[in-house]
């Protein structure tokens, strides 16, 4: 089986390859590709190294699934080529998300709707995949009417250009080209994404658009406020639900304690709860902080954290890869 990792040399890229160690994903060839200015370079993955191809060769040699990691344009551009000649694509940018002829897929959730006639399979946001999956079992038996959400994002969510400026603010130096344009050292910037006509930021209506898509709900009502914070890795989030049933939290908490992906650490006691911090790296989703909102009927209050570079896009990638495989869609 050819693998094509399209965009390797970016963040999420680097990341796709450690989880397709990590998986011993079961590839016979691997096309590593990135843009112009890196090709002939060379990329070390399982042991060994692979020179950097463009575009156009990668397409000519027609691999069988191609994880995307390239932004938008590139995926818009390119994606359609993959797939008229045979290629599986996992996008992971905002590309195809919201299409409706696409698959929008959390694997824990609906890997099951995908066909072998799926070419273009998209992967959402990070910002939305930990949540969903933290939430999808508790739609089910609940029924969501409400979330209100805020999220606190880490910068390596929006690339190597806004990491770069976080390690120079740091030092106590001069930025030349910001990625934000405000610093970000010692700061919280409620500024995710660009700003929309309805003055929500695109980011913010990804929670929106994307939950209802996985979830197939589109009744339930969503409202998000997207913050950048200076962490390094791994985003968090405080979700309010408002359930259409009642519910005890013993029951809530057994729900996420079973669901497929999701780890509960909700000790108060021994000030145990998810962060950042110990998130990194890891491909679980974590939810603690767990309790009622007596404010309203039927309401929850949850703290939702996961590296975004993982389950939040590498580690997701991978797992539609994989179920891609089992499912024989494609053979090696």
């Amino acid at each position: 089986m050819k693998l094509a990792v399209v965009g390797i040399t970016g963040m999420v890229g680097t990341e796709i390859c450690k989880v397709l160690e990590e998986y011993d994903f079961p590839y016979s060839e691997l096309l590593p590709v990135a843009s112009e200015k890196s090709i002939g370079k060379q990329v070390e993955v399982k042991g060994k190294s692979h020179s950097i191809i463009g575009l156009e060769e990668a397409v000519s040699l027609k691999p069988d699934i191609a994880i995307f990691s390239a932004g938008g344009q590139t995926s818009l551009d390119w994606a359609p080529k993959f797939a008229e000649v045979g290629t599986i694509v996992i996008d992971n940018s905002s590309a195809w998300r919201m299409d409706p002829t696409k698959k929008l897929v959390v694997p824990e959730i609906n890997a099951d709707t995908i066909t072998a006639e799926d070419k273009i399979i998209a992967n959402p946001n990070c910002s939305t995949i930990q949540m969903v999956l933290a939430l999808s079992n508790l739609h089910k038996r609940f029924g969501i009417k409400r979330l209100v959400i805020s999220t606190y994002q880490s910068i390596t969510g929006t690339g190597v250009k806004a990491v770069r400026q976080y390690e120079a603010e740091k030092k106590g130096e001069k930025v030349a080209d910001p990625a934000y344009p405000h610093p970000i050292f010692d700061n919280c910037i409620p500024h995710c994404d660009v700003f929309l006509d309805n003055h929500y930021t695109k980011e913010e209506m990804k929670l929106v658009n994307e939950t209802q898509k996985i979830l197939g709900d589109n009744n339930i009502k969503i409202t998000a406020t997207a913050i950048r914070v200076p962490v390094h890795g791994g985003h968090s989030e405080s979700v309010n639900v408002e359930f259409n049933q009642g519910f005890e939290i013993d029951e809530v908490i057994d729900i996420l304690a079973q669901t497929e992906g999701v780890e509960v650490q909700n000790d108060h006691a021994n000030q145990e709860y998810p962060m950042a911090l110990y998130a990194k790296g890891k491909n679980s989703v974590y939810v603690g902080r767990i309790r009622r909102d007596d404010s309203i009927e039927n309401g929850l209050n949850m703290w939702i954290v996961a590296d975004n570079l993982r389950k939040g896009a590498a580690t997701n990638a991978v797992q539609i890869a994989n179920y891609i495989y089992k499912n024989s869609y494609v053979t090696v």
